[in-house]
């Protein structure tokens, strides 16, 4: 096995482009809800909710479950030890659930906000209790030289299904549907058809990856960590460059998470879209996911993944403060409603080609830092301070909306990712070429012994 592995290793991606596409089809599940839920869900609170404010802060009460469960259940698959795999006994409980949950999220609507928010409360139970997992999948088998690229490939799997969730999917809202006691009703059926994919996915997620098991050392007991040292473990560290990483994936996704939730609403009340292409803003960065995501690995692998986060990170600055400027700029150059809507596309397609290269590289240089043995706390970290931003995030811009209107959200993101360009300076380790510190027992360290 080891002999077939380092073969594979020698030929780069080659060898691991079928597994990465399979391993791929978790954050298909993921990408194919994500934006759905960011664009529909704070539409469907404006039914019963007037302030942005409160929006924004009904939308982070979710994350508040996320920030605790991600780290939690990562650190226990990375714990666990089954037939099936350490992350496969997680993957196949919750994401069916969130299948389930994330469909009947418009049924809720018709009857009452209480019932919206308690749906919204399960389905991101379920869906954040899957994602570290689904996440450290990737690096339990794939090796750490390669994971740029192979994080490239998974985020081009994320990228086809917010395609296919925002420009396909999303027309089915249009599709009045009849319900008993409600006749027909638009605004639903997207979300169920996404829940049946999503089961779909997970089956052959299941049944076409095979997890590699790590084999303990029989000479020494596994060492168990608590969970609250693991997470100070990063901290406490003479070099700070995971430290640092963090902070700065803190700072860019608040500036993320601070416009994403809202995208929906722009579109509808400043862009004038129907409700099927609201989603068509989040779907422009879908697209750019699928094409770039794959080339932003290869080119990190090449130039740099500090170099080419730090490149990215300027041009999203740049880009934003284009996004704030364009009501007023195409108003007064007198744009029809269509051309406003079209240019705001294209601009959300270029964010999302320099978004999709922070994604893709970020997650690949904390990944290099970590062992085997502890993947999971640092996949968990990752989404630890992602969640932190989408529970901060959202209040401040939705109270920056009933304050100075739409446009400022975009100036806010813009300010936030060039400080985590400034922070990502200090950053000194985590590149593709580094070598990895292995876990006794891992795959990676068993060829490293045989080799």
């Amino acid at each position: 096995m080891s002999k077939q592995r380092s073969a594979k290793t020698e030929k780069g991606m080659n060898g691991f482009y079928t597994t990465t596409f399979l391993i791929g089809l978790g954050f298909f599940t993921m990408g194919l809800m994500d934006p759905l839920y960011d664009t529909y869900v704070p539409i469907f609170l404006s039914k019963f909710v007037s302030s942005k404010g409160l929006i924004g802060t009904i939308m982070t009460l979710d994350n508040i479950f996320a920030i605790a469960l991600i780290p939690i259940v990562s650190a226990l698959s990375d714990r666990t030890r089954t037939r099936i795999g350490r992350r496969m006994p997680y993957i196949i409980t919750t994401l069916p659930l969130t299948a389930i949950a994330f469909g009947l999220i418009p049924f809720t609507v018709l009857n009452s906000l209480g019932l919206l928010i308690a749906s919204i409360f399960l389905l991101n139970i379920f869906k954040q209790s899957a994602r570290g997992p689904v996440v450290a999948l990737m690096p339990d088998i794939i090796p750490g030289e390669l994971r740029s690229e192979a994080n490239g490939v998974i985020n081009t799997m994320g990228g086809i299904a917010s395609i296919v969730g925002t420009i396909g999917l999303a027309q089915l809202m249009n599709i009045p549907i009849n319900l008993p006691g409600h006749g027909p009703v638009t605004d639903i059926l997207a979300f169920p058809v996404a829940g049946v994919l999503v089961l779909i996915s997970t089956i052959l997620l299941f049944a076409f990856v095979r997890e590699k098991r790590g084999k303990p050392d029989s000479s020494a007991p596994e060492k168990r960590v608590p969970l609250a040292q693991s997470l100070r473990m990063i901290a406490g560290t003479g070099d700070k460059s995971a430290l640092l990483i963090l902070l700065s994936l803190l700072l860019w996704f608040i500036g993320y998470q601070g416009v994403l939730p809202f995208i929906g609403l722009y579109s509808t009340d400043i862009l004038q879209t129907s409700s099927g292409t609201a989603a068509l803003a989040a779907g422009m960065v879908g697209i750019a996911y699928a094409i770039f995501a794959i080339p932003s690995g290869i080119i990190a692998h090449r130039r740099g993944r500090k170099v080419t986060i730090r490149t990215a990170l300027l041009f999203l600055t740049g880009i934003l403060l284009l996004v704030f400027l364009h009501d007023p700029v195409t108003k007064a150059l007198g744009f029809s409603i269509l051309m406003r809507q079209v240019s705001f596309w294209i601009l959300m397609f270029f964010f999302g080609m320099f978004w999709v290269s922070i994604v893709t590289n970020s997650f690949p240089m904390l990944w290099q830092m970590a062992t085997y043995s502890d993947m999971g706390i640092y996949t968990g970290l990752y989404y630890f301070f992602s969640q932190l931003a989408s529970i901060i995030a959202p209040p401040i811009t939705g109270g920056i909306i009933d304050l100075f209107g739409f446009r400022s959200i975009f100036l806010f993101a813009a300010v936030c990712m060039v400080i985590a360009f400034f922070i990502m300076g200090g950053v000194k380790r985590g590149e593709a070429d580094e070598k990895q510190q292995e876990a006794v027992g891992s795959p990676a360290a068993e060829n490293h012994a045989k080799s």
